[in-house]
């Protein structure tokens, strides 16, 4: 059996373009008690590469987590595939407003602890008893009732570039970082307040909400399918947008426009921009904002010293990374020294 990818990201990037087909750009999740991870991880892989499903999914005994791009003309085959499923019939796909035939290179399927990592370990915790899903009408009602506490689950470099009007954004670096945070800004509200809360797809402020609830929190909401919903919602329904800016998405798009608002900077002349990057020094590969200026002027770098390595030959990059760990750097997105107009 076939359980890896065969093809490069190169040469699958070649494939799509000479297929000249479209793609659709999808991203979903369900908490679920998955007995094996391992063999439902084969499974998927082998009927979703059968589809040409490219993407990165995760699988753990609590469930899965799934961002993906399928050709449109295999679409109803992929949502059959889910169906027959048990705990994923009729799941919700959020289908991405702004489409890219190349969002996804490889079919990536892993199985990992938890398909969110949280740093929990309390099996009191009953990651299913979540709290209230709202729509994007309900939503803008509650943001707009004085006793709503509005809370933006996603990390700095995400909410950077975009969130709701006057929601609170944690300076956190992970998921993790912001529960315990959150709760004890939040604590004496517990009893009161209405807490409701955000995220890109929605898989944050499920686990948030049911966290939140068992540490005692009455009245607790989540935006049904977060941001990426709410925007086709709004549209829809002709509902007014409260969201400025852009969506922050993991995969090669690193963002969609959600409204015309650019709220954020780059980071290295101060410049209105809300465009990510990732530094073209391989050893680096730093996540960070840049304009196209700065782009010509550093050759796409993050620092004069990441440019000076980039300009050597590529042979001698590779020799000079051997044996080094830069995770720190790729994973701290956006935590830099060098970044002068990092807020």
């Amino acid at each position: 059996m076939q359980l890896y990818n065969t093809l490069s990201a190169k040469e699958r990037e070649t494939l799509i373009e000479q297929a000249g087909k479209e793609r659709l750009t999808i991203s979903f999740y369900q908490y679920a008690h998955i007995g094996n991870p391992s063999i439902f991880r084969n499974h998927l892989f082998l009927n979703w590469n059968e589809l040409d499903v490219l993407g990165r999914i995760y699988v753990a005994h609590e469930g899965i987590n799934a961002q993906l791009s399928v050709p449109a003309d295999n679409f109803e085959a992929f949502k059959a595939h889910l169906d027959s499923i048990s705990f994923l019939k009729d799941v919700r796909l959020n289908i991405a407003i702004e489409q890219d035939n190349k969002s996804f290179l490889k079919l990536k399927v892993k199985v990992r602890n938890k398909i969110l990592a949280d740093g929990l370990n309390d099996a009191t915790f009953d990651v299913t008893n979540k709290g209230v899903h709202v729509d994007a009408k309900r939503f803008n009602e509650l943001i707009e009732d004085p006793n709503t506490l509005l809370v933006d689950m996603r990390n700095h470099y995400e909410s950077e570039i975009g969130h709701f009007k006057n929601a609170i954004t944690p300076d956190v670096d992970t998921f993790r970082d912001s529960l315990d945070i959150i709760e004890k800004d939040l604590e004496e509200f517990k009893e009161d307040k209405n807490l409701v809360m955000y995220c890109t797809g929605g898989i944050r402020c499920e686990k948030a909400s049911a966290y939140y609830k068992h540490k005692g929190f009455k009245h607790v909401f989540q935006l049904e399918g977060g941001i990426i919903e709410y925007a086709r919602q709004a549209k829809d329904q002709n509902l007014e947008n409260k969201f400025i800016g852009k969506n922050f998405v993991f995969d090669h798009r690193r963002g969609e426009r959600i409204s015309e608002d650019v709220i954020a900077q780059c980071h290295q002349c101060g410049k209105s921009c809300d465009v990510h990057v990732n530094c073209a020094n391989e050893a680096c590969h730093l996540l960070f904002i840049q304009c196209d200026e700065c782009g010509a002027k550093m050759n796409h770098c993050c620092s004069d010293e990441c440019k000076k390595i980039h300009a050597l030959p590529y042979k001698e990059q590779k020799r000079l990374r051997k044996g080094k760990v830069y995770s720190n750097k790729i994973f701290k997105k956006g935590r830099s020294e060098v970044l002068k107009f990092k807020k």
